[in-house]
């Protein structure tokens, strides 16, 4: 059922899709010329100047979140794996290591290139300073709140309401309403992976082994569509501030969407639950995203 919101956005963008509040800001987006950004000439720039620091931000990072996540597992006495090393990350500090390593390397060819001058240089810093300092201060919020529901075991708390009697054909959608409902409300889907995965491991194992592949992907799928949907979230707030768009009516616009494909797979994972079937549930997702998105094109 993961395929389902890539081909979604393949859809709306080629059908220009617009639903609920997307409507009015696509309209107000198209009216607006005021804010047309023009293209700069004279300066012959370089490929690399764009590739290169964006590489080493990438690769600094995710070396960084390994080596954190490494060093938190060994301080537990934990055996070192990748997915335990992204469990137990230090997500601040690899951000800021990553993105000092990538300044420092757009410093180096800004001075290898010469087309820069320095007060054109701090002037490009006190820019980039204004228009990250609104991420920053959500960021800072959002992961204090993260500290905070997890201080209060709020992941915990949510699984175990469905860990009870509960009939095994519908715990493939449940768990994937519970990992979408989680990572909402703490705003981070690996934090919700290592909570459900194992409960939604457990759970199939000794009730129904058949469905431990699709309770996993349940799991994960619905981690990741909470997770984008969140507005605590790092991907919601880093995407709302590289599209310039305010945070909270990037939230509000994209929410329909993610909910018109998340009913579609909810339906794909019912039948899965009932059927035992993959392909049953790929038709089933399908079909209930085509009703869906002719009932919203009548409406």
């Amino acid at each position: 059922m993961q395929f389902s919101p890539l081909l979604w956005c393949f859809f709306v963008a080629y059908f220009s899709f617009d639903i609920a509040s997307m409507v009015r800001h696509e309209k107000l987006a198209l009216e607006n010329t005021e804010d047309q950004l023009e293209e700069e000439t004279g300066k012959k720039g370089q490929v690399r100047n764009l590739i290169l620091p964006i590489l080493v931000l990438i690769i600094a990072t995710v070396s960084m979140m390994i080596y954190t996540g490494a060093e938190a597992l060994a301080a537990d006495g934990k055996v070192f794996s990748v997915l335990g090393a992204f469990e137990n990350t230090v997500v601040g500090t690899s951000l800021v290591v990553g993105g000092f390593c990538s300044i420092i390397i757009s410093t180096l060819l800004i001075i290898l290139d010469r087309q820069v001058s320095v007060p054109e240089y701090a002037r490009s810093w006190i820019v980039g300073i204004k228009s990250m300092s609104g991420a920053i201060a959500i960021l800072f919020f959002a992961w204090t709140i993260n500290k905070i529901v997890g201080d209060m075991q709020t992941g915990k708390y949510l699984s175990s309401l469905v860990s009870g009697n509960i009939p095994m054909q519908f715990l493939p959608v449940i768990l994937f309403v519970l990992g979408a409902a989680m990572a909402f409300s703490t705003g981070t889907s690996w934090g919700t992976f290592g909570i459900m995965l194992p409960i939604a491991a457990a759970m199939a194992a000794n009730a129904a082994p058949e469905l431990l592949l699709p309770c996993l992907s349940a799991v994960m799928a619905g981690a990741v569509c909470g997770d984008h949907c969140s507005p605590v979230s790092d991907t919601t707030i880093l995407s709302s501030t590289g599209a310039k768009c305010n945070h909270i009516d990037h939230v509000t616009t994209q929410l329909p969407y993610a909910a018109t494909v998340a009913t579609a797979t909810s339906i794909g994972y019912i039948v899965v639950g009932f059927t035992y079937s993959g392909l049953a549930g790929f038709a089933a997702t399908a079909v209930s995203l085509i009703v869906i998105v002719f009932a919203v094109k009548k409406r």
